[in-house]
């Protein structure tokens, strides 16, 4: 061996086993010094392929047959799923049956197997590496969002009495042993998805290696993984905890310092465009259009909800009645204002249940079965508009009786879950007064509200924290002060909400950047607004006794 080469052995002939290969017997498999091949040919059998070593394997490899040792399987019986030999073909045990070319299969193998490896290196692959990125990511910023919290709590902390610091120090141990769960979820999560990775790596290289390879029965036994690796495991978006500061109270200092709200261990699926479809669109259209109008004969509507694409409610400001129409403006049903008082928003949850907020005894209402009961009793606030949440649970904008404050409270059934009120300096979210807050949950779980007073539509997260805010947009044509009213959101995650004082709806994407406008319906003062399941516009006008129903998005 020569010492410079010593890495690597050089290829010797087969028959002699010490010259250096020169050429190579495409139907024998054997390699061959040019001496031999004289010998290899002599037995004068007509098949013999004597090729240059460099382009050995140019002919496909038959699996020999194992009743007839001395016949290759050219076929393939595709009743039995086996090969077969021209013998075996003509014998008994395969009477009737049908046959193919192997030549053919395997073909037809090697492009499934060409295929897959494109889609698995290009495609799956890619995808694990962005989700095992994002985990990564959400790992490393894990300490400096429970630093912050740690902080958040430290802050409180020095605001109370020495007496405090025992739960002070009980609330830190908590956040640690929640970060250690939050911890274990994504570490667990991302040794899951490096695993799959690796069983990946190891795949493409079989895949590599069997479209390299000649070898018939290992290509036709090859069974695909890409529908078992196109399953994408559900995104792992684990929300931090967070703290909610409460009123000093020292017969009860730790129920009333704060309440952490555990782990949200949210699953957002993955969906693997590849071979499948992709999620609906819909573009808005240029010039949307008024499908149907339906004359209530009350004045001053004041907010609409829909059923259905046909049916919906609406509340009209001096009647004090709910009533129920059908696009036609056919009235239904109608629900009388009572000793009760007035209602005021008006809502409908999943069971198609009316929800509505009443002002004047400061209470929540729901309307089942023609009859009304008390959800929520409020002292000291009073209830303006509200929504139910994709999960079922009720967000309802309410102001002080002192009109000084305004916030966002979210209810589970009876029980108060969440309050929204301050951002993260301490400021106010929302203006201080009794002024119209209509309020709806987007799609990406986004609380949207349209507070009239400030001119601004106020979107926070799901836990709260402020996302963006809306002021109107510059237009020669809108040039009256920005005042939203109704706010609705659709499949899109758009969000629109009324402007009065210019006589449109403005409609925005999920992060308040302005699309356009719907100013073409002749409105006098749209107010409440509300989409139906395939995207169609629903406002109530003010102005007049008309609920519009418009189409602003192509069909899918």
């Amino acid at each position: 061996m020569d010492p410079r080469s010593s890495a690597q052995d050089v290829h010797r002939c087969d028959l002699c086993e010490t010259a250096i290969v020169h050429s190579y017997c495409d139907f024998c498999h054997v390699n061959l010094c040019k001496p031999c091949v004289v010998d290899h040919i002599s037995d004068g059998y007509h098949k013999h392929t004597i090729v240059p070593f460099n382009e050995r394997r140019s002919t496909l490899i038959y699996p020999k047959c194992g009743r007839h040792p001395h016949q290759h399987c050219e076929l393939l019986c595709k009743d039995c799923r086996s090969f077969v030999c021209s013998s075996c073909m003509a014998s008994e045990q395969h009477t009737g049956h049908r046959f193919v070319e192997v030549k053919h299969e395997f073909e037809t193998k090697k492009e499934i197997i060409k295929k897959d490896k494109v889609e698995l290196g290009n495609s799956i692959s890619p995808k694990y590496e962005e989700i095992a990125f994002e985990l990564e990511n959400q790992l490393a910023n894990l300490d400096e969002g429970y630093e912050k919290l740690t902080t958040e709590i430290s802050k409180q902390g020095e605001e109370w009495h020495r007496q405090i610091d025992i739960v002070i120090n009980k609330m830190k141990t908590e956040i640690n042993g929640i970060k250690l769960k939050h911890k274990s979820i994504l570490k667990k999560h991302l040794d899951e998805i490096k695993q799959i990775q690796s069983l990946i790596k190891e795949t493409l290289i079989v895949l590599g290696e069997l479209e390299k390879s000649t070898e018939i029965s290992t290509a036709i036994e090859y069974i695909s993984k890409i529908k078992t690796f196109s399953k994408l495991p559900p995104r792992v978006n684990v929300l931090l905890p967070t703290f909610i500061p409460k009123p000093i109270d020292h017969e009860h200092l730790y129920n009333f310092f704060g309440q952490i709200i555990p782990l949200c261990n949210a699953m957002q699926e993955h969906v693997l465009s590849i071979n499948q479809p992709k999620t609906s669109v819909r573009e808005l259209l240029d010039k949307p259009e008024v499908v149907a109008t339906a004359q209530t004969g009350y004045l001053y509507l004041y907010s609409v909800t829909c059923l259905n694409e046909e049916i919906f409610w609406t509340t009209a400001g001096f009647s004090g009645d709910i009533t129920c129409f059908n696009i036609k403006g056919n009235l239904l049903r109608t629900i009388k204002r009572n000793f009760n008082g007035r209602p005021n928003d008006i809502a409908a949850d999943g069971d198609g249940d009316l929800l509505y907020t009443n002002w004047e005894r400061k209470t929540v209402n729901k309307v089942r079965n023609e009859q009304t009961e008390l959800l929520i009793k409020l002292q000291g606030w009073t209830p303006r508009n509200l929504c139910v949440t994709s999960t079922g649970d009720l967000l309802v904008t309410m102001y002080s009786d002192d009109k000084t404050q305004s916030k966002v409270v979210r209810y589970s059934g009876f029980t108060e879950k969440q309050t929204i009120q301050f951002d993260d300096v301490g400021k106010p979210l929302y203006s201080g007064n009794g002024s119209m807050k209509f309020i709806t949950e987007n799609r990406n779980n986004d609380i949207c509200v349209a507070d009239y007073k400030a001119g601004a539509v106020v979107v926070v997260n799901e836990a709260g924290k402020l996302r963006w805010r809306y002021t109107g947009h510059l237009s020669t044509t809108k040039n009256k002060s920005f005042k939203p009213q109704g706010v609705t959101s659709d499949s899109q995650c758009r969000i629109l909400t009324a402007d009065g004082e210019n006589h449109c709806i403005h409609i925005l994407n999920q992060d308040g950047q302005f699309l356009r406008y719907i100013d073409n319906c002749d409105f006098k003062d749209p107010l409440g607004v509300c989409v139906d399941s395939n995207d169609n516009l629903f406002v109530c006008d003010y102005g007049n006794s008309n609920v519009r129903k418009i189409r602003y998005s192509k069909d899918i």
